[in-house]
């Protein structure tokens, strides 16, 4: 079995214009091990956007290999990919993405109703990641009835409520305060402590401080792959290198 639960080799993006194919990414190589933290940084226009959304099975490379959890992602059919990802990962986003005219109970079970889960059960589950987010005293409340922090809380929860194995996290913090970002941050910490692999995208070195590891992009490729902790480069493998 592999040790990674992402492993991408040789991947390439073009999105194609009217003065033909413009490159997003270029000879990109990554491997993420189960349970590790990595922050995906860069400016504006350098690809880590696009390659997030290739990782969540949302966007596809125009060349290169995507192995999630072992599977090659490329070579499996769209209903064999769609349960891939539901039972892999969980999405968290910048703008929370919840249903203002739903309490927080039906916003968290969301993900289940695709999965054909009784009411009593999707239910049942949602209140159980929510009391682990600490909002298990919120169960009818509507997102407006509470605070961005615990609006981003929610998310988590809704992203927890498959059990994924991988967290992908787009700019978590980017629509709090300084306060409430160290609170969410902590929670991911607490997450990644409990074996969850944590892949987020943020501009804020102060947030990319809270990984194990850090991966700069520019102008589509991979300019950095460093261990936050000690400060020094990652060592590639062999794989990675070539």
């Amino acid at each position: 079995m592999s040790q990674n639960i992402i492993q991408v080799r040789d991947l390439y993006k073009d999105y194609q214009t009217a003065l033909g194919p413009f490159p997003v990414l270029k000879e990109v190589n990554l491997s993420v091990a189960f349970g590790d933290y990595v922050a995906i940084m860069g400016p504006s226009g350098s690809g880590k956007s696009t390659f997030m959304n290739i990782l969540g099975c949302l966007d596809k490379p125009s060349s290169g290999e995507y192995m999630l959890d072992g599977y090659p992602v490329d070579k499996l059919d769209d209903a064999t990919l769609a349960k891939l990802r539901n039972r892999t990962i969980g999405f968290v986003f910048q703008g929370f993405n919840l249903l203002s005219r739903s309490n927080l109970l039906d916003n968290v079970s969301l993900p289940l109703v695709y999965a054909g889960i009784s009411k009593n059960e999707r239910h049942a589950r949602a209140k159980v990641v929510l009391e682990k987010v600490g909002l298990g005293n919120y169960l009818q409340s509507l997102p407006n009835q509470i605070s961005g922090g615990q609006q981003q809380r929610v998310a988590i929860a809704r992203a927890l409520i498959n059990q994924p194995r991988l967290i992908l996290a787009d700019e978590p913090t980017g629509n709090l305060d300084s306060k409430t970002s160290e609170d969410i941050m902590q929670f991911f910490k607490e997450l990644n402590d409990d074996g969850i692999t944590i892949v987020l995208v943020t501009h804020e070195p102060d947030i990319a401080e809270h990984a194990k590891r850090q991966v700069r992009f520019l102008d589509g490729r991979i300019v950095q792959d460093s261990l936050t902790t000690a400060k020094t480069p990652y060592l590639l493998t062999p794989a990675e290198a070539n």
